[in-house]
């Protein structure tokens, strides 16, 4: 008899690749959506589309929700439906707020009611850290600085909860930034490479962007959920943390993308002051030991790859 596994927010980035990763296992993969005829053109991209059964559910309700945890009984359920682009939580706090911890409290709590014996995995993020100066550990000090943040800082304290309080079998895995072909435009990576791209074919072509001193801990998705699943499926459930533990800026970001094309940033790219977000952080990296140490997981796409990678897939699309 085949396993079921349930993914809330199947159409993004994350849930795409875990549905992709999950057929390939020989799961049965029943995805989630609010709208009744979902948009699936991420599924399309990565080949999924015709073998991913889509749901339709509201995650504001808990008996709705409960439903459909009994109807098909799945042994794992991969939660990431929210608004997931921290520069919009800035202009729409209450709905990034609403979509983080509702969908956390309505899951959590609908499988308390039908007593779920499976396992529940939730993403986390490094926006609830803020600022680090060093490789942030999971017990480090949290001081989220944006609404996103603070609703990811939110949920990890029900899971945290509900799992000590109600013997829940569900977990947080803190991811600091992932990327992939599909991940939406509105996120800097992807503006970064399609600016560049663009910039092969109109040479007056100029990309905006804010802050070109931040700096992050780039990874790829498609290996993230690998270690997502290493996470949920432990002896012992315990949050970590999934990260490359490289920092680099987005200035070099930008000209490691321009120079992989023979051309010359300077000439394309503007940084301007009223792009920068109203508060800022300017470092944000992991420290992936643990979870290498733990269950020997460690990221093997580093930057050079993950920008050759998303130019490769952009340059094969165009």
């Amino acid at each position: 008899m085949t396993t079921n596994i349930l993914i809330i927010g199947c159409r993004g980035q994350d849930g795409s690749y875990m549905a992709k990763s999950l057929i390939r296992q020989g799961f049965n993969v029943i995805g989630t959506s609010r709208f009744e005829k979902p948009d699936l053109t991420a599924h399309k991209k990565i080949g999924i589309k015709q073998v991913c059964k889509i749901e339709k559910l509201n995650l504001t309700h808990i008996k709705e929700t409960a439903n459909l945890i009994e109807e098909y009984a799945p042994s794992e359920i991969y939660n990431f439906s929210a608004q997931s682009s921290v520069g919009l939580s800035f202009t729409r706090p209450v709905e990034t707020l609403n979509s983080i911890v509702d969908t956390t409290r309505t899951l959590l709590e609908a499988a308390r009611i039908v007593k779920f014996p499976g396992r529940i995995f939730f993403a986390g993020s490094s926006e609830i850290y803020g600022e680090t100066k060093t490789g942030v550990k999971i017990d480090d000090k949290q001081n989220p600085k944006n609404p996103y943040g603070l609703a990811k800082q939110q949920s990890l304290g029900l899971v945290d909860l509900y799992r000590e309080i109600y013997g829940i079998k569900c977990i947080t895995g803190i991811l600091f930034n992932h990327e992939s072909p599909i991940r939406p435009t509105k996120f800097v990576t992807s503006k970064i490479i399609n600016g560049a791209i663009k910039s092969l074919k109109d040479k007056n072509f100029k990309l905006h962007l804010g802050n070109k001193a931040i700096r992050r801990d780039w990874g790829w998705a498609e290996e993230y959920v690998d270690a997502m699943q290493l996470i949920l499926r432990a002896p012992l459930l315990k949050n970590q943390i999934v990260c490359t533990g490289i920092s680099t800026s987005l200035k070099d970001f930008v000209e490691k993308s321009f120079n992989k094309l023979d051309l010359d940033y300077r000439n394309f790219v503007e940084f301007k002051k009223d792009l920068v977000r109203p508060i800022e952080i300017q470092e944000s990296f992991g420290d992936p030991s643990a979870l290498e140490k733990e269950l020997g997981w460690k990221a093997s796409v580093l930057i050079d790859e993950i920008i050759e990678k998303l130019l490769e897939a952009k340059l094969n699309c165009v």
